[in-house]
C-alpha cells in the first residue's frame, strides 16, 4: 500500500513556478521526495530510473529528442533526467517554440555537471536555460512538515511584529530523535526502529555506491576512506573547519589522503546534494570590524552526521557539545526550508572579533534578522540574547538600520520575548 503523501512547503512554490516558467528543474538528495512531489503535478511521466523505461526512451532521446519532448500531455515529468542530459538544448528550444508555461518538470539527485561528457559531445555545449527553466533545490522535511512542530511561531509573523507566547511539548529526547531520524519522507510517521533505519540505508548507499558513481570525478572505490571522510566532516559540523583540518582528521593508519583526492570526495558530496554549507553573510554593510567569509559546514540533513558517527538518540547525551552542534544543524535545515518557501535566504555571520550569529535571515525585501541557537541552558540563552543585541547595534545598514527581529532558537518548551526584546523560540514552535 502506497504511503500517504505528506504536504510539503515546496508544493506551493512548484505550483507557482509551473504557472510562471516553461520548465522546473528539481534537484536534491536521494529520498527527499522529489519524484513523489513532481508526480502530483505531472500529467505524463517518463521514469528513467526503471530499466525497461530507460532502455526504450534513451535511444529515442538520442535520435530524436523532439519526439520525446512531444510525448504525452503537459507537464511532462522526466524523472532522473540527467541520464539524458543531451536533451537540454532541445528542451530549451521546445519551450521557446511553444511559448507556454509549465511544460516540463525535470528531477535529479545529481547535478547535471556530473554526467559523462560523452553524452553531450563538444558540439552540444549546454546553453543556459535562464528565463525558461528554473532550478529549485528540494531538501528533506522540516519539523513543521513532519508534524513535529506546532507552527505557532511564524518567521513571516516575527518579521511583521506578530508574536504570541506559546508552549510546545518537545523535550531534549524528542530533538535527539529528530536529529537521528532526519527529515526523510519514508521515516515520518513510522515506528522508531523503522524510522531510524532510513538514514542508515541512505548512508550505506552513499558510501558504497553513490560517491563512486560520478563519471567525471574518478575515484577509486575505497569505502573505508569514504567513511573516514564523512566521519571527519561530521565531527566538524556547524563549524568553519578548513578542508585541511577535515583532511588531516580523516588521515589515519598511514592513509595518505592527498589534497586533490580529498577535494574530489568533497565535490562528489556536493554534487550529490549531501553537503550543503552555509555561506557567510556579506551584505556590504558598514561594520566596525571586518567579517569572516568561511562557510559553515553542514549536511543537507543532520541525520547523515549521526549515521556517519554511529550516534543514537541515547548516546548523543554522552557528549552535549556534539549534541548542541547537531541541534544547530537541525535548526539550520529547518530555517532553510522555511525561508525557501517565503523567498528568503539563510547565511551565517562571524567577524574577526569572533562575534557571530549562527544564522542571518535575509528576506526578499532585504530586511534581515539575526538568530542564535542554544539547547536549553538558561544562562547560555541569556548570554546569546545579550550578544545578539550587541552585534545588531554594531551593524549599520543605511536601508535597514535595525534588524526585523532577533531570535534565540532553543530546545526548551516556552516561546516568549525576553527583557532585551529578543524572541526565545523552541524549534518545535517554528514554521515559515
Amino acid at each position: 500500500m502506497e504511503k500517504k503523501y505528506i504536504d510539503r512547503l515546496f508544493d506551493k512554490k512548484l505550483e507557482f513556478y509551473l504557472r510562471s516558467v516553461g520548465a522546473v528543474q528539481i534537484v536534491g538528495p536521494k529520498w527527499c521526495g522529489k519524484s513523489r512531489t513532481a508526480r502530483r503535478y505531472a500529467k505524463t511521466t517518463i521514469d528513467l530510473m526503471k530499466k525497461n523505461v530507460r532502455d526504450q526512451f534513451v535511444p529515442i532521446a538520442k535520435q530524436s529528442p523532439e519526439t520525446l519532448l512531444d510525448y504525452g500531455q503537459k507537464p511532462l515529468l522526466i524523472d532522473e533526467w540527467q541520464i539524458i542530459p543531451f536533451i537540454w538544448n532541445s528542451l530549451k528550444e521546445k519551450i521557446d517554440e511553444n511559448g507556454t508555461f509549465g511544460q516540463f518538470i525535470l528531477t535529479g539527485s545529481v547535478t547535471d555537471a556530473t554526467v559523462d561528457k560523452s553524452f553531450y559531445g563538444e558540439e552540444n555545449e549546454k546553453h543556459t536555460g535562464t528565463g525558461r527553466i528554473i532550478k529549485k533545490l528540494m531538501r528533506t522535511m522540516s519539523l513543521y512538515e513532519a508534524g513535529d512542530s506546532n507552527g505557532n511561531v511564524s518567521l513571516i509573523g516575527l518579521k511583521d511584529g506578530i508574536f504570541k507566547p506559546t508552549i510546545c511539548d518537545k523535550t531534549l529526547h524528542d530533538y535527539s530523535f529528530y536529529i537521528c531520524r532526519g527529515g526523510w519522507p519514508l521515516s515520518i510517521g513510522e515506528e522508531k526502529d523503522i524510522a531510524l533505519q532510513q538514514v542508515k540505508t541512505f548512508y550505506s548507499g552513499l558510501v558504497n555506491e553513490d560517491i563512486f558513481s560520478l563519471s567525471d570525478i574518478p575515484l577509486r572505490k575505497d569505502i573505508i576512506r569514504a567513511k573516514k571522510i564523512l566521519r571527519s566532516y561530521s565531527r566538524c559540523i556547524s563549524s568553519e573547519a578548513s578542508n585541511e583540518t577535515i583532511r588531516e582528521d580523516a588521515k589515519s593508519n598511514g592513509d595518505e589522503l592527498d589534497k586533490d583526492t580529498f577535494k574530489k570526495y568533497i565535490l562528489a558530496l556536493e554534487r550529490l546534494f549531501v553537503i550543503e554549507e552555509l555561506e557567510a553573510w556579506n551584505p556590504n554593510l558598514r561594520s566596525k570590524t571586518a567579517i569572516r567569509t568561511k562557510n559553515t559546514r553542514h549536511f543537507v540533513d543532520p541525520s547523515i552526521a549521526t549515521a556517519a558517527l554511529n550516534l543514537s538518540e541515547d548516546n548523543m547525551f554522552l557528549d552535549m557539545n556534539t549534541f548542541g552542534l547537531l541541534f544547530e544543524s537541525l535548526v539550520i535545515r529547518d530555517l532553510r526550508i522555511y525561508c525557501d518557501s517565503i523567498d528568503a535566504n539563510v547565511y551565517h555571520y562571524r567577524d574577526k572579533a569572533e562575534r557571530e550569529a549562527d544564522a542571518v535571515i535575509v528576506f526578499e525585501d532585504e530586511s534581515w534578522a539575526l538568530v542564535e541557537v542554544k539547547l536549553c541552558n538558561q544562562e547560555e540563552i541569556k548570554a546569546a540574547s545579550k550578544k545578539l543585541i550587541e552585534l545588531a547595534n554594531d551593524i549599520d545598514n543605511t536601508n535597514h538600520p535595525k534588524p526585523s527581529f532577533l531570535m534565540v532558537v532553543t530546545a526548551t518548551q516556552t516561546a516568549y520575548v525576553d527583557e532585551n526584546g529578543v524572541y526565545v523560540v523552541p524549534l518545535g514552535c517554528l514554521k515559515n
